[in-house]
């Protein structure tokens, strides 16, 4: 049973924004410190990837956790919700099916894909060295 009234809940859901969130402004300031320049939400592209590289053929989404479904144990943010299941269960799969989507498709046209996850933005240490190796990397 959802805590919120319809209305409430409604406004909040208004208030989530899809781009400039503090996941992706993390990436993209690591990203910029390492040296590499890029290209933000190329929207002819699968999936439309958060960060892309296109001399390098490199995309990187940055997924949030509940909107994307992190299939990590460890990751409690991207359980489905107790309330209002027969809304969130189709909701979901079709974003993580989408996702699966986008990513097979750019792999297929030559493209390097890399998903981060929001829990992951929490450790920058190790977030930077695996976007190094990935951006280096060819």
């Amino acid at each position: 049973m959802d805590t919120l009234t319809r209305a409430r809940r409604s406004e909040n859901m208004r208030r989530i924004r899809s781009t400039g969130m503090k996941p992706e402004l993390i990436v993209r300031s690591l990203i910029h410190r390492l040296g590499f320049r890029f290209r933000l939400h190329a929207p002819e592209l699968p999936g439309k990837p958060d960060i892309v590289r296109r001399r390098s053929k490199q995309a990187i989404f940055v997924h949030g956790c509940f909107w994307h479904q992190h299939p990590s144990e460890k990751c409690l943010d991207g359980r489905l919700p107790k309330s209002n299941t027969s809304y969130w269960h189709p909701k979901l799969s079709r974003n993580v099916e989408r996702d699966l989507l986008a990513i097979r498709s750019l792999k297929k046209a030559g493209w390097r894909v890399l998903v981060i996850w929001e829990c992951e933005t929490r450790n920058i240490a190790q977030l930077g060295r695996r976007l190094r190796q990935f951006l280096h990397s060819r």
